[in-house]
Formats: structure tokens, sequence, C-alpha cells
């Protein structure tokens, strides 16, 4: 029970942002950091390491906001647009402009450079292989360069006006917005 309590203590910070990285809502995440501890409570493996228990912790928050994200009930339901406090430990500034990277790449960035992974631990934890963790830390730089320089210029919207609509409503969507 010691063991839980440490690690809450010591990996919440971590669960919650990976969390927060995907389904952009302090609510969700807290529901998401909720259940992946209760999954290491629950869960009979021993682990090599605190790396290892690390790892596991963010891959198994991965896989529970993807499951939120998948879930009927978020599918059927309206979201409010929450502000999302930026992170208090934030020391590159980057944080807004993260927050309109795709979750991939907000997940590689996240590992990499406020986890302090190496490419290849960032590969292992998302099963994925260590070049496409390579490729999209490129992508994402350049996304959040594209980004900064167009905010620096006065168009913050730059780069999502290129994008894929992300400000366009969809049916379901339009369809909530109706009822107010």
């Amino acid at each position: 029970m010691d063991d839980l309590r440490e690690s809450i203590i010591k990996y919440r910070p971590t669960v919650f942002s990976v969390a927060i990285g995907y389904v952009k809502s302090s609510h969700d995440a807290d529901d998401i950091a909720q259940n992946v501890f209760l999954k290491l409570y629950l869960c009979k493996k021993s682990f090599a390491s605190e790396e290892a228990r690390k790892a596991w912790l963010i891959r198994v928050t991965i896989n529970e906001s993807k499951d939120l994200l998948r879930s009927a009930w978020r599918k059927n339901t309206c979201e409010i647009d929450e502000s999302i406090i930026a992170k208090e430990n934030d020391s590159f500034g980057l944080y807004e402009y993260l927050k309109n990277l795709k979750p991939k790449y907000r997940t590689v960035i996240y590992l990499y450079y406020y986890e302090g992974y190496s490419a290849k631990e960032i590969a292992a934890i998302l099963k994925t292989p260590q070049a496409t963790v390579l490729t999209q830390l490129k992508r994402a730089r350049e996304l959040l360069k594209e980004d900064i320089i167009a905010s620096e210029q006065g168009h913050p919207a730059a780069r999502r006006a290129r994008s894929k609509a992300p400000f366009a409503r969809s049916e379901k969507e339009e369809h909530c917005y109706e009822r107010f």
C-alpha cells in the first residue's frame, strides 16, 4: 500500500499531463489518472525498476485516454470548451502551442522534453518503431516552429487554418449547438 501511495505522489503529475494532452479536459484527465492508479493497485506485476513502473504508467495512461476518446459516451456528448491551465513547470513556455498539436505529437514532445526520455525509450513505451518517434518529433518541432513564427507575426491561427479545419463543427456538434 505504501508503494502505491509513493507511486501516486511521484507519478501523478506525469500521468495527469499525458492524459490532459490527449483529452484536453482536466476532469477527464483526473478520471483517467484514477483509473491508471487503480490498475496499478490491482496489477500483480512486479517492476524491474522505477523507470519500468513509470513507462508502464505512461502506456496505461495513453491506452485509457484513447479508450475514453473512442467511447460511445464521449462520441454522443457535446464538449464544453475548457480553458486548460498551463503546467506550472512549463520551463519551455510552449504549453499553449502544444495544445494545438495532434495527440501523437504532443505525447512524443512531452515525453522527450518534459520527462527526459530518449527516442529509443519513447519507442518502447509507445510500442512503435524508433524511426516513427524520430519522425513525429521532427514534425512536431516543425509545427511548433510554424505556430511560434506565425504568432510572433500576429497570425496565431496560420497553421491551423491550413490544417483540416479543426474549428469546423461536425453534424453532431452542429446538432448540439442548435439546442442552445
